[in-house]
């Protein structure tokens, strides 16, 4: 309370009523409520004892079969061996009393919720007026058929509430829908002629409070059929006197301001029927009477049961669009997924299928920040408004995806760039949440229809401290801005879809790249292990061709240009090697190549026989030891002869092993040597001595001849 300004007035003045315990009931029926334990009436409407023609005060705790009538009680108790939770039975045309028939429905209010010891059976009987439950099957059975042959969105809102006012006789049957702020839209209209159009129209959500809404999700149809009828009260029998729970009841009494409310629109009598996804209010059957009109029970049924058949075909029709927007975002998710998947670095790979998860979902921009670093595309914030946004975000902890479809009321400055970005959903990349995926939506300017003006002052009335209803619905237009279009639930679900995966990717991806490093590592020290190890194995091998190739040369220039020849040899193998990853060379490519370095094209140098490669182990020793054979042939053998020539044959022995045979003809006769050179040993000892394979010389005039073998191992 204000002591300035008298009472506060605000919306949670009609959040806080508590209509479920005004203790009264409508006067079309009458309210009986027995403990559950032993059948002894607790409470009872006012009216109660006049219907059953008993003494006003013959009810308060008596056994309901001393004022009810025994086949009617049986099968009242037979209609209650089927319900649980808040279901409520119905028995149609019971003869309660004599004489009395009723249409009778009967609940359990269980003792959590009186704080009695035994849970409450509430029976409710209001007199029999219209079809039976036959009847009303038969009617619901045609107008579910009607239903289910509509096409478009459009027509099934339209043919629902067309078929519900045939049904009901009502001068007006909307179907309303909730939007994603609790303000409520006509989406169908079926009215009779001359009283004008609601279609369209727009609620603010303070039309139907908090409390409402959840007993329409309990309670699904609710029946007003005259607003000026007196309510009934119920009288507490022998409890203690607290309310009783008419949650569930048929014949709980209105709220005053609900009934002024209802006055203030000319409307003299109402139906609801609420329409329920997934067990959440979605929408509501509106029916309105401008006189006092009521609804037979068994038509009452019929339309609950439509109503139940309208929600499920609509959930259907619903997922099916979803279940096809699913399917295309799953086969897009599962492509982006597979591929970021195959690669190394994770802001590379998030930001180079940026526009692959733009398709994922409706939107107009999308954006990444990660380590500190942001790309944006398509419509979005600027790099500072996108940067100064993802700080708030950051100051939210946000940790899951958060979908907005209006930036600007939860962070002001995001106005400032509506026209680009109005609204957003935020997918967190990391944990904790640091690096943020943001699909963008652009502002959708849209003028909406009011029932009269929603802004309009509120002020206390009649009623006490509570909100007097609006009493004017004259439509007001707004203009809508700064908001995107809304976020639904199933694009929510896509995003988390796709936030799970891309963290798995990102993590598959921190692991590679940590064990790529690793790895790595590993790769350079083993390598530049191998090339100290290689190093020093050729600077030992060129001291060792200094050395001993000093003794063989009388000056300066025979050294040099013996030296210089060996290492050059040493060199073309090498690079043979080398030019293959270090893997095995071609025996052929090594002998036309130490040939063409003495003879050009080498023709007189003939290499029979399969081409062999040799492993790197081996190639550097066997190409010194072709460079030794050819060297001396060109100097003394047949390669120093113009008619000269060499034949080499090449073939596997039985264990695997190469045999060569180098055979010279056509040269100079041959002398044998008279002494050891560096030469001669190479030839001679090298593949004994480093291969473990086999060498000879035999120096046979007509022309020298060698034999080699090389282990299997090096081939």
């Amino acid at each position: 309370m204000n002591a300035e300004n008298g009472p506060t007035v605000d919306l949670t003045n009609c959040d806080r009523e508590p209509i479920h315990l005004l203790g009264a009931v409508q006067p079309f029926g009458f309210l009986l409520a027995v403990a559950a334990d032993d059948w002894t009436i607790t409470h009872a409407s006012a009216n109660a004892a006049a219907a059953l023609g008993v003494a006003p005060d013959a009810l308060a705790g008596r056994p309901l079969d001393a004022v009810v009538a025994h086949e009617a009680l049986h099968t009242i108790r037979g209609l209650l061996q089927g319900v649980s939770g808040d279901m409520v039975a119905r028995g149609f045309s019971l003869e309660v009393a004599p004489g009395l028939r009723c249409d009778v429905a009967a609940h359990v209010v269980p003792a959590t919720r009186t704080g009695g010891i035994a849970d409450t059976i509430v029976i409710e009987c209001e007199w029999t007026a219209g079809e039976g439950d036959t009847a009303a099957a038969a009617l619901a059975r045609d107008m579910i058929a009607r239903l289910q042959r509509t096409g478009d969105q459009r027509s099934f809102f339209r043919t629902a509430a067309r078929e519900m006012r045939a049904l009901t006789g009502f001068d007006r049957v909307m179907v309303y829908r909730f939007d994603h702020d609790g303000s409520g839209e006509v989406v169908a209209e079926a009215v009779d002629p001359g009283r004008g159009s609601f279609l369209g129209l727009h609620y603010p959500a303070s039309d139907i409070p908090r409390q409402a809404r959840v007993l329409y999700e309990r309670n699904v149809l609710r029946i007003i059929p005259d607003i000026e009828a007196a309510p009934v009260p119920v009288v507490p029998g022998a409890a203690d006197g607290a309310p009783l729970d008419l949650s569930m009841s048929v014949l709980r009494s209105v709220s005053a301001i609900h009934i002024e409310y209802l006055r203030n629109m000319g409307v003299q009598a109402s139906m609801s029927v609420s329409i329920l996804r997934n067990g959440r209010l979605w929408g509501l059957f509106a029916c309105h009477h401008y006189a006092p009109h009521r609804v037979a029970f068994g038509r009452r049924t019929a339309a609950e049961l439509f109503a139940q058949v309208f929600s499920l075909l609509l959930e259907n029709r619903e997922r099916a669009v979803e279940a096809a927007y699913e399917a295309r975002a799953q086969a897009l998710h599962h492509r982006l997924v597979t591929a970021m998947a195959r690669e190394a670095t994770r802001f590379e790979s998030v930001v180079a299928h940026l526009d692959d998860m733009a398709d994922l979902l409706t939107c107009d921009g999308i954006g990444v920040w990660t380590n500190g670093r942001a790309t944006l595309k398509g419509q979005t914030p600027t790099l500072d408004e996108f940067g100064a946004l993802v700080a708030h975000i950051d100051s939210r902890a946000i940790d899951k995806v958060h979908a907005r479809h209006d930036i600007g009321e939860e962070y002001p400055p995001g106005r400032a760039f509506a026209d680009r970005a109005a609204g957003m959903m935020v997918v967190p990349l990391s944990r904790p949440a640091r690096d943020y995926l943001v699909f963008f939506r652009r502002e959708v300017a849209r003028t909406v229809a009011w029932a009269g003006d929603p802004t309009a002052p509120k002020a206390i009335g009649p009623n006490g401290d509570r909100l007097t209803p609006r009493n004017s619905f004259e439509t007001w237009k707004e203009t809508v801005t700064g908001q995107s279009m809304p976020w639904l639930p199933v694009e929510c679900r896509i995003a988390e879809q796709l936030r799970v995966s891309l963290l798995e990717v990102i993590l598959q991806l921190s692991d590679l790249t940590e064990e790529e490093r690793r790895r790595a590592v590993e790769r350079q020290d083993l390598l530049i292990a191998e090339l100290n190890h290689r190093i020093r194995n050729i600077l030992g091998l060129i001291r060792g061709v200094i050395t001993q190739s000093r003794d063989s040369a009388s000056t300066i220039e025979t050294f040099t240009e013996v030296v210089g020849g060996r290492i050059q040899a040493l060199a073309r193998a090498h690079d043979q090697i080398t030019a293959d990853h270090w893997g095995p060379a071609s025996l052929r490519s090594l002998i036309a190549a130490e040939a063409a370095a003495y003879l050009g094209k080498g023709e007189r140098v003939r290499l029979a026989g399969p081409d062999v490669l040799i492993e790197p182990e081996a190639f550097t020793t066997i190409a010194l030891v072709v460079h030794e054979m050819i060297t001396n042939s060109a100097k003394y053998g047949a390669l120093s002869d113009q008619r000269g020539r060499v034949d080499i044959a090449a073939g596997f022995g039985r264990d695997g092993g190469l045999a060569l045979r180098w055979r010279e003809s056509g040269g100079p006769p041959v002398v044998p040597p008279k002494r050891r050179g560096f030469g001669s040993t190479v030839i001679e000892r090298s593949i004994r001595h480093d291969l473990k394979g086999e060498a000879s010389v035999d120096y046979a005039p007509t022309g020298l001849v060698a034999r080699f073998a090389i282990p299997a191992a090096y081939v």
